[in-house]
């Protein structure tokens, strides 16, 4: 197994005296336009995550947020909040996660390692669609990076209550699966989205599994997305709950309901 103090060795090499840039608080509504489609996930009152929606009822996260570390399961409908947006107290839109889908080969207990960091991602289902009048879903990034530099937002500790967004960081390894940059990456900023710039809009490329320090720098890690994205879509159709049925009531003196559906006898119509 690649433990990633290995991998803290690849990347010393390729580590340098990077600048930061400095990370900016997106508190004012002109600040978090365009920024709307990430999120707080609150984890009941035990802590919380970043999550990004990539539907207008689909949020991308980490798997070891989605699941209970005692029994390994994913949380019970309505346990996780989604809070879109979230600025000093106010969020765009708070919606519950009714269904999760967790990479099926991801061990919450197992020690960090590069084999769980590849499969540390988890898709959640809210139980309404957030419009896109208020939060503009972010799209998968797939290909090459221009210029290897790449963009954090997140929620993290000593800034969970706004999006803080790290403008420019760099990637400084990408293989096998794996993704490692130099974002400032903190507790709470699990789940978030590790973006790539497409034309003029943010895409995501990774999503932030574990972090550490190599030399004085600040080094996060993620996986590759596309084909792991496409799996957990598949698995949460496969155990979508089945749509309740719903009883019409029939107007007096018309064969019709009110809302113009018409009763079909066993028989046939």
């Amino acid at each position: 197994m690649i433990r990633l103090f290995v991998l803290f060795s690849l990347l010393l090499s390729t580590t340098s005296a990077h600048a930061q840039a400095i990370s900016r608080r997106l508190t004012d509504r002109e600040d978090l336009l365009g920024w709307e489609a990430v999120g707080r996930l609150d984890i009941g009152e035990s802590g919380f995550c970043t999550g990004t929606l990539i539907a207008p009822d689909l949020v991308l996260t980490a798997a070891h947020c989605a699941l209970d570390r005692e029994g390994g399961r994913p949380f019970a409908a309505g346990e996780l909040t989604f809070r879109a947006g979230l600025s000093d107290g106010k969020s765009v839109a708070d919606r519950k996660v009714i269904q999760i889908a967790a990479h099926p080969k991801f061990v919450v207990n197992a020690p960090v390692s590069a084999e769980r960091v590849r499969v540390d991602v988890a898709l959640m289902r809210l139980d309404q669609p957030i419009p896109l009048s208020l939060a503009n879903p972010f799209a998968l990034h797939n290909g090459n990076v221009s210029g290897a530099e790449v963009s954090v937002a997140s929620y993290g500790r000593g800034r969970s209550e706004a999006i803080t967004r790290q403008r420019s960081c760099r990637i400084l390894f990408r293989q096998q699966g794996l993704v490692a940059f130099d974002c400032d990456i903190t507790f709470g900023s699990s789940g978030s989205a590790i973006l790539a710039k497409s034309g003029p809009r943010w895409q995501i490329l990774s999503v932030v599994s574990a972090g550490a320090r190599a030399r004085g720098t600040p080094v996060g890690y993620g996986m590759e997305l596309p084909g792991i994205v496409s799996q957990l879509k598949a698995i949460l159709r496969k155990d979508a709950p089945p749509p309740k049925a719903t009883i019409r009531r029939l107007q007096v003196g018309s064969d019709k309901s009110s809302s113009g559906a018409k009763f079909i006898s066993s028989g046939g119509s």
